[in-house]
C-alpha cells in the first residue's frame, strides 16, 4: 500500500509543529515514514509528553515513608500495613467524551481500571469528576446523560463499586465537559508488577482484545482545541467492551502469579507505540515488533492504524520464555488472545515490521526522551477585585437557592446509576462525604473523596490549589480517616496563552504547599491541557482525588444526626463570601477573592476531630455553601430538623475554609468543648437538633418541603 506524501499540512494535522518536524528530521537525519511521523505524533503529543507540564509536575511533593512508588508508572503505590497496599489514579478522557459521551466515558473508566490491575491490584473502588455547561445549553442534556450512562454502563458490568464523585455545572464547560475517572485497587506490597522491560531476546507479547481502526490518533486529538470539525474526530473515540476488560483483568491477575511476567503495560493512549517504546526505554532496552501477529479484527489493516489504534481492553507484556506455554493457557481459558509480536533486543532501536517491510526504524530512548520541553511564557493571575457589597438575604431563600441548583442539589440521579455495593464490602455510598471501602479480611477500611471548586481556581490559583487539597483533606478527616496521598488531575485551557500557564503553574504551586503541610504527597495523576472550543477555555480545574486510612472500625465517624444532638462548629468563622456558592448562585456573581487557606489550622483540626472521634457521632466538612448547606445535607440525611443559631448571611453562607460541623450528646459535646480548649482549637455551639425543621435563627421551613426540592432538582435539570 502506498504511503501517503508528507506534507506541511499532513503534519500540521499531526500536532506537530514546523520546528518539531525538523527536530525529528535532526534526530533520524532523513525524513520519516508515515508510519514514523505517526509515531513521533504519538510520543510527543502533550497527553504522552507533557511537553507543557513537566517542568512544573517536578516541583510537586511525590515522597513519603508510605510511598511505595510515585509518579511514573501506571498508577501510584502506597503503603497500608501488613504488608498490603492501594494503588490508584486519576485520569481524563475529557475530549472523548465531549464527541461520543457514553464510549468517551466508558472508556475512561475502562482505561483507569487496566492502569491499576496492570500493577498487579485488583480494584475495590472507583470515582469520577464531571464538569458540564450551564443545563440550558443545548449540548448539556446529552452530555449528562450519556457521560453518566457510559460511567455505569462500564463500571457496573466490570464489577467494582462507584464509592464517590462530583458533578458541576457552569458556561465555561459548555464546549469542553471534562470526565475525570478514579480508581484504587488492593495489592501485595511486595508483589507489585512495573513496566520496565529486562533482558535480552525476551518475547515481547500482545495481551487481551483484537486491534481494530477505533481511536487512531486518539493522544493527538486530546491534545488539540476544538471547532467546528469537531464531527469529523468521532473515529478517534474508543469502543470499550467492559465484559472483556473482566476477562482481561482475571487473566492478567492469574498470570502475574505463575511468575511468567517480566515486565507489563496497559496499551492506553497511543496504543502499542506509547506501551512498547516506555517499556523498553525503562529497561534500557530496543524493542523489534511484527505487526503481522497482532491480532486484528479488521481487514487489512497498516502499519500506522495498528501502531497508533487506541482499541480497549489490551496489554503488552514481556515474558519469561520457559513460562510461555503456561502463560498462553491462561489466556485461553479466559478466551482471550495471546500472541508473541516481537522481541527485545540490544541495540536501542525501536524497529517495526509489517509484511517483511521496515514501517518504522527509529532509536527507542531518544524517541522516548527528546520529546520537546517546553517552559511556556507564563503571566501570574492578577489579584482579585475586593468583594463589593453583598445583600442580606433571606436565610430560607437562600438555602432554597442553593439546593434548586443542580450544582449542589442531591446527586441521587446520577450515583444511583451506578452499582455501589458489588463486592459487598462498601461501608459508605455516595451522598455522604468520603466513600468508604472495607480491606476484605481485615479491620482496616479505606476512605476516597475527589475535590475542586474551579471558580476559586479562576479567581486566585495558588489559594485555589490548596484548597482542592484541603477539602479532600477534610473529607476523608469527617469520616475518622487518617489521609495518606493524593492524585491529580490538572484540567487547564490552551497552555500556549500565557494567562493560562500562568493558573497551572499557580495552582501547582497552591497544590505542592498543600499536600507538603498536609502529609500527602501526590503519587499518580494526569495532565489535560488544550479544553478550549474556539478559543474559549473551561474554568481551571485541577481534580484532587485523595485516599486515607481508617485503621480499625471503632475509629470511624460514619453515624447520623439523631434527635436531642448538639451542634458543634470546628474552626473560625470570618463570613467570607468572595467566590461563594451563594454570591453565584443567588446574585450571578463571581466576584472576590478565594478564601484563603490557613494549611497550619487545617492541619490542627483534622488532627483534632481524629484524636477525638470517639466523642463524635456525625461530622461534615464545610465548603460550598458553607454552615447553611453542611447543616441542611446533615439533617436531610438523618430525616430530622435542625436549628442553627445564626441568621446573618455571612454566618451562614461564608465559605470560610479549615471548619467542621459536628453533631454529638451534651456530654460528648462537654467532652469536646474541653478538650478543644487543651488544645487550643475554636470548637463553638452552634445549634440543636431536633423537630422537622430547619430553623435560621426566627427563619424556618419544613424539612420535608425542603428535602424534595433537593432530591428533584437536579433530574429536573438533566433528565
Amino acid at each position: 500500500m502506498n504511503e501517503p506524501q508528507l506534507t506541511d499540512e499532513l503534519i500540521a494535522a499531526h500536532g506537530l509543529k514546523p520546528d518539531e518536524y525538523q527536530r525529528i528530521l535532526d534526530i533520524i537525519g532523513r525524513a520519516p515514514t508515515f508510519t514514523e511521523l505517526g509515531i513521533f505524533s504519538a510520543m510527543w503529543n502533550e497527553h504522552c509528553s507533557y511537553k507543557s507540564s513537566k517542568k512544573w509536575l517536578r516541583t510537586l511533593p511525590t515522597e513519603g515513608p508510605q510511598v511505595i512508588c510515585g509518579p511514573g508508572e501506571n498508577a501510584g503505590v502506597v503503603d497500608i500495613g501488613d504488608g498490603q497496599a492501594v494503588v490508584f489514579k486519576m485520569e481524563s478522557h475529557n475530549h472523548p467524551s465531549y464527541i461520543e459521551p457514553y464510549q468517551g466515558a466508558a472508556t475512561g473508566v475502562g482505561g483507569i481500571l487496566r492502569d491499576v490491575f496492570t500493577m498487579g491490584a485488583r480494584p475495590i473502588a472507583a470515582m469520577n469528576s464531571l464538569s458540564f455547561g450551564e443545563p440550558s445549553h443545548p449540548k448539556t442534556r446529552q452530555l449528562v446523560n450519556g457521560v453518566v450512562a457510559g460511567v455505569g454502563g462500564y463500571g457496573n458490568c466490570f464489577g467494582v463499586p462507584m464509592v464517590g464523585g462530583e458533578v458541576r455545572f457552569d458556561p465555561a464547560y459548555n464546549g469542553n465537559c471534562l470526565v475525570n475517572a478514579f480508581a484504587a485497587g488492593l495489592a501485595d506490597a511486595d508483589k507489585i508488577f512495573y513496566s520496565a522491560a529486562s533482558g535480552v531476546g525476551m518475547p515481547v507479547v500482545y495481551l487481551g482484545a483484537k486491534t481494530g481502526r477505533d481511536g487512531v490518533g486518539g493522544a493527538t486529538m486530546a491534545s488539540a482545541e476544538f471547532d467546528d470539525t469537531i464531527e469529523e474526530k468521532r473515529p478517534t473515540v474508543q469502543v470499550g467492551d467492559p465484559f472483556t476488560e473482566k476477562r482481561l483483568m482475571e487473566a492478567t491477575l492469574e498470570l502475574m502469579a505463575t511468575g511468567a511476567v517480566i515486565s507489563i503495560q496497559d496499551m492506553g493512549a497511543a496504543g502499542l507505540t506509547c506501551s512498547a517504546v516506555e517499556m523498553g526505554d525503562k529497561g534500557g532496552l530496543g524493542v523489534r515488533l511484527n505487526l503481522n501477529a497482532v491480532p486484528q479484527r479488521e481487514d487489512n489493516m497498516t502499519a500506522y492504524e495498528m501502531m497508533l489504534s487506541e482499541s480497549q481492553e489490551r496489554m503488552l507484556m514481556v515474558l519469561r520464555p520457559e513460562k510461555e506455554a503456561a502463560a498462553r493457557a491462561v489466556f485461553e481459558k479466559w478466551d482471550l488472545d495471546f500472541a508473541i509480536v516481537g522481541e527485545t533486543i540490544a541495540e536501542d532501536r525501536f524497529i517495526v515490521l509489517h509484511h517483511n517491510e521496515i514501517k518504522a526504524d527509529l532509536p527507542l530512548a531518544t524517541l522516548s526522551g527528546s520529546a520537546p520541553e517546553y517552559d511556556r511564557p507564563w503571566v501570574p493571575t492578577p489579584a482579585p477585585e475586593p468583594l463589593g457589597d453583598v445583600p442580606g438575604v433571606h436565610p430560607i431563600d437562600g438555602l432554597r437557592a442553593l439546593i434548586s441548583s443542580p450544582n449542589y442539589a442531591g446527586k441521587q440521579w446520577v450515583y444511583e446509576q451506578y452499582d455501589q455495593q458489588v463486592m459487598g464490602d462498601t461501608v459508605r455510598c455516595p451522598g455522604l462525604g468520603a466513600g468508604i471501602v472495607r480491606v476484605h479480611g481485615t479491620d482496616k477500611s479505606l476512605a476516597f473523596t475527589s475535590d475542586v471548586t474551579p471558580r476559586y481556581v479562576k479567581a486566585n490559583p495558588v489559594a485555589g490549589g490548596k484548597q482542592a487539597v484541603a477539602e479532600a483533606y477534610r473529607n476523608l478527616t469527617a469520616v475518622g480517616a487518617t489521609p495518606l496521598a493524593t492524585t491529580d488531575n490538572m484540567n487547564f485551557g490552551n497552555p500556549e496563552k500565557p494567562e493560562i500557564m500562568g493558573q497551572f503553574v499557580g495552582a501547582i504551586q497552591g497544590i505542592s504547599e498543600a499536600v507538603r503541610v498536609l502529609d500527602m504527597p501526590i503519587v499518580s495523576g494526569n495532565v489535560s491541557l488544550y479544553n478550549e472550543t474556539d478559543g474559549t477555555g473551561i474554568l481551571p480545574t485541577p481534580t484532587i482525588g485523595a485516599v486515607g486510612i481508617i485503621r480499625h472500625p471503632d475509629h470511624m465517624i460514619a453515624g447520623q444526626l439523631r434527635d436531642g444532638h448538639v451542634l458543634l462548629l470546628l474552626g473560625e468563622t470570618q463570613g467570607h463570601l468572595g467566590q461563594s456558592a451563594l454570591l453565584a448562585e443567588v446574585f450571578g456573581r463571581t466576584e472576590g477573592d478565594a478564601p484563603p487557606v490557613d494549611l497550619v489550622a487545617e492541619k490542627a483540626h483534622g488532627d483534632f476531630i481524629r484524636e477525638n472521634h470517639s466523642l463524635i457521632t456525625a461530622c461534615t466538612d464545610l465548603s460550598d455553601g458553607g454552615l447553611a448547606l453542611a447543616a441542611f445535607e446533615m439533617a436531610e440525611t438523618a430525616g430530622v430538623g435542625i436549628t442553627i443559631d445564626a441568621e446573618d448571611t455571612a454566618t451562614l453562607f461564608g465559605e470560610d475554609q479549615a471548619r467542621y460541623l459536628i453533631g454529638c450528646n451534651f456530654d460528648q459535646a462537654e467532652a469536646l468543648m474541653i478538650a478543644a480548649n487543651r488544645a487550643g482549637v475554636s470548637v463553638t455551639t452552634v445549634g440543636k437538633v431536633g423537630g422537622s425543621s430547619v430553623s435560621f435563627g426566627h427563619f424556618h421551613a419544613p424539612l420535608d418541603e425542603l428535602a424534595q426540592i433537593y432530591r428533584s432538582a437536579f433530574a429536573a435539570a438533566v433528565a
